[in-house]
């Protein structure tokens, strides 16, 4: 499939079929530690990049496929929100399931009326917040010109009134840059102002093309849940596996999901085992027939080797024959 992907399993989405409504990458943000690589162009003008109708579509047919999904989520190679005419994908999508649907944004946009009317039929949003303060809003995002910290603060601020589902933030946690006692508390301090549902704590696990990157430790981990505790509810995400099992072809569903982010080696191989109950033996053939017919290269991060696509490459895959 084209635009959707998965489903993918974490603690906060459950089983999540993704949606991807964007070319890669267009953004209006350059983040520091974007698992798609560095933006070349930004976009800031919002577009129907594909025919709604066929996203629709997809998601019809992967709805049939698979049972079971306890979310559909909007994502994108970028930001979601540049998808005008995401509001009619939800409307559509609800016609065909009592399916929740999510939707992930970096938030930039939400300072539009439009953008704000076409999220409110979903059930969640997650837009993103990673610091407190203009001056750590800009080394982290790196926005597009026109877009300031004070915009997207009083974008989520206004969303949030207007919103009657759930609005989990998403703050990604940086080591030695916004993970300080200092960031922390400014960002508590306009997290507060917002008063969403609940914040979810991301830790950069996926390979970054910013050598800055890193990890925080466990104590700043730590810090972080008790400083921002003290104005909503933090969930630390455990980090969840991809499911194959019902996968028409496996090397199909795996390019789709690589395209949209670095996949850990060892979750690969889980992932292919369980489709061969009692012949789990047989995942290690396949990953090597994929490294070898398919498009992808493998990378080092914090000593853990994980599939990411070939610079360049477009995601598309043959046909490897392969289904559980």
């Amino acid at each position: 499939m084209k635009y959707v992907f998965g489903p993918l399993s974490s603690k906060r989405l459950g089983q999540s079929l993704g949606v991807d409504l964007l070319p890669p990458k267009s953004c209006t943000w350059n983040c520091l530690y974007c698992q798609l690589g560095k933006t070349r162009k930004f976009v800031t003008e919002r577009q129907e990049f594909f025919p709604r109708e066929e996203i629709l579509g997809e998601i019809r047919e992967a709805l049939a496929i698979n049972k079971g999904i306890d979310w559909i989520t909007f994502v994108g190679s970028g930001e979601t929100m540049l998808y005008k005419g995401i509001g009619w994908l939800i409307a559509e999508v609800k016609k065909l399931t009592t399916t929740p649907v999510a939707v992930i944004t970096n938030g930039s946009l939400l300072y539009l009326q439009e953008v704000r009317e076409e999220l409110l039929q979903a059930d969640a949003v997650l837009p993103s917040l990673n610091a407190g303060s203009e001056a750590l809003h800009a080394e982290i995002g790196r926005p597009a010109e026109g877009l300031s910290f004070r915009q997207h603060v009083e974008g989520l601020v206004t969303f949030r009134k207007e919103f009657k589902g759930r609005l989990w933030i998403e703050v990604m946690l940086l080591g030695g840059i916004n993970d300080s006692d200092e960031a922390l508390r400014d960002l508590a301090v306009v997290l507060k102002e917002i008063n969403p549902d609940m914040v979810h704590l991301v830790l950069p696990t996926r390979p970054a093309p910013e050598q800055e990157v890193h990890l925080p430790t466990h104590d700043r981990i730590e810090r972080a849940i008790s400083i921002l505790s003290e104005v909503t509810t933090v969930v630390h995400p455990l980090k969840g596996n991809m499911d194959l099992r019902n996968a028409p072809d496996m090397l199909e569903a795996v390019t789709a999901i690589i395209t949209r982010h670095p996949v850990q080696q060892r979750e690969l191989h889980k992932a292919i085992a369980d489709c061969f109950p009692g012949e789990e033996y047989k995942a290690d053939d396949i990953m090597r027939v994929f490294m070898l017919i398919g498009n992808f290269k493998l990378v080092d991060h914090g000593g853990e080797p994980y599939w990411v696509m070939k610079q360049g490459d477009s995601g598309t895959a043959e046909k490897s024959g392969f289904s559980s």
